[in-house]
């Protein structure tokens, strides 16, 4: 495992692989900066880091668009495998692999260091020195209603007991120079700790760490256990402790090589209008609603800081990347630790974390005794059960001879397998926590963060003898090898590239 440190270790990692475009031509701030980003998406184009922006000439602040977006077909997944200790060049399954290995090892706490040399702090403001228009925060799209300094961060906050401090990814808005508006959905953790917080009558204290080490974006998009503290599984991932120093104006430790950290406290009960922002259903947003404000008390800052941001919308960007492959790899090892016989978990990014798929074992029928009723049943105990249900609204399930991160094998098995049957190849569950933003819920579903789920089955173990199960016509099954190895070796003599 190799652990890069700080935001600018990464795109250093990047850059050697050509996964980094520094585009110092003059870009502005103001929508230009976005659309770049949105394009590098479908292009699935290197990185771009904007280097001279206008009105912040002069500062060195700069902005990386689509930090963990996909890249080109030699290295597909470079910056998420990067950002989680890998080889640019590993695989779906092997990330998911390697997210849910961590998650059975004992967690590994942060390593406290001073702050005289954190490079998080070379820049302190505080009182009338604190403004959050300072830095090059980008208005990302045509549509947004504000300026959104948290697309990428990370959101610390602890209970009002420190017995667990989170970490996470929720969008936040400048409001004005000291004032942000904040999306705090109250069944993630960010709310439930907040409603803590309000119950006892107090704000809470909170930061907002942008820019910082690769692996915390992804560990914060994680949905692991309420109490879990997600710095620790990030030190049993890389098998150290990360690097965090004391913030300037809450008791909180933030990370020690952020770019920026704004600190500060979550008001009891006012609130400033936010939005609109696309999101990653993708679709175009057009309302603004009240949220919760924070008061900024201090703001630290590196030299020439550098802000990651998202452009989110339609399928392939961060929100599905993280969300899909982190869930995929907690949904894992849930089903594992549960004893079913499940190979690998992948969303697959182009279904925009609607679409949860699950390589189940071909032996799972002999080896378990279960029919595949038997077994969606007990999938759906684990998976629509807490956090893990807010983004599996839908399941399929089909064994590991298909490919799950192949998305052109999945809906093949989907189309031939799944019996258009309730209860033989859908299996239909009653509301269970759920993502609010899903374009088709009711409002009375999106406002109670409840709605239905559902499983597909594509499972063939259970419906015919041992040595008559039908077999994927595929060039590796419909030939002898002998003659699959020559076609091979003159594919390029039949005239191909």
């Amino acid at each position: 495992m190799t652990h890069l440190r700080s935001l600018r270790e990464f795109i250093e990692a990047l850059d050697e692989i050509g996964e980094i475009q520094r585009i110092d031509r003059e870009v502005d701030w103001n929508l230009e900066a976005g659309a770049i980003t949105r394009r590098s998406y479908d292009l699935r184009a290197p990185a771009p880091l904007f280097t001279n922006l206008t009105g912040y000439q002069g500062t060195g602040f700069a902005l990386l668009g689509a930090p963990g977006a996909l890249s080109g077909p030699e290295h597909r997944l470079a910056r998420m495998a990067l950002a989680v200790g890998l080889p640019a060049t590993a695989t779906g399954q092997q990330i998911v692999e390697v997210l849910a290995d961590a998650r059975a090892k004992p967690g590994i706490p942060p390593v406290v260091v001073d702050k005289a040399g954190a490079p998080c702090k070379e820049n302190i403001l505080t009182g009338e020195d604190i403004d959050l228009f300072a830095f090059p925060t980008p208005l990302i799209h045509g549509n947004d209603g504000g300026r959104y300094i948290q697309t990428y961060g990370m959101n610390i906050a602890k209970t009002p007991d420190g017995s667990w401090t989170n970490w996470s990814i929720n969008r936040m808005m400048i409001a004005d120079r000291n004032t942000l508006a904040c999306l705090i959905p109250a069944p993630q953790h960010l709310g439930i700790i907040r409603a803590q917080w309000t119950q006892i009558g107090e704000p809470m204290p909170i930061a907002l760490a942008v820019g910082v080490e690769p692996g915390l974006p992804w560990v914060g998009g994680m949905p692991i256990p309420e109490g879990m503290d997600e710095t620790h599984y990030l030190g049993a991932l890389f098998g150290e402790g990360i690097e965090l120093v004391p913030a300037e104006s809450v008791d909180l430790l933030v990370p020690a090589t952020a770019e920026i950290v704004v600190e500060g406290y979550i008001s009891l009960d006012e609130t400033v209008m936010e939005g609109p922002f696309n999101e990653f259903p993708g679709y175009i947003a057009t309302d603004a609603t009240p949220k919760q404000v924070f008061h900024v008390t201090a703001i630290t800052h590196r030299d020439g800081a550098i802000q990651p941001i998202v452009a989110a919308g339609p399928p392939v960007e961060e929100n599905h990347t993280i969300i899909g492959t982190t869930s995929a790899a907690e949904i894992l090892y849930l089903l594992r630790e549960a004893d079913l016989p499940i190979s690998s978990a992948w969303y697959n990014y182009e279904a925009a974390v609607h679409w949860l798929t699950l390589a189940v074992r071909q032996d799972w029928h002999t080896a378990t005794g279960l029919s595949s009723t038997d077994l969606v049943q007990k999938i759906a105990d684990i998976i629509f059960t807490g956090k893990p249900s807010v983004n599996a609204p839908k399941i399929l399930l089909v064994e590991d001879d298909v490919d799950i991160t192949d998305l052109e094998q999945v809906v093949w098995a989907f189309a031939t397998r799944s019996h258009p049957d309730v209860n033989r190849g859908e299996f239909h569950f009653p509301p269970k926590v759920s993502d609010q933003l899903a374009v088709y819920l009711s409002p009375e579903e999106a406002h109670t963060f409840m709605a239905g789920k559902v499983i597909y089955n594509c499972l063939l173990a259970d419906l015919f003898p041992e040595g008559a199960r039908p077999i994927k016509g595929s060039f590796e099954n419909g030939w002898p090898a002998e003659i699959q190895q020559r076609v091979l070796e003159n594919w390029q003599a039949y005239g191909y590239r």
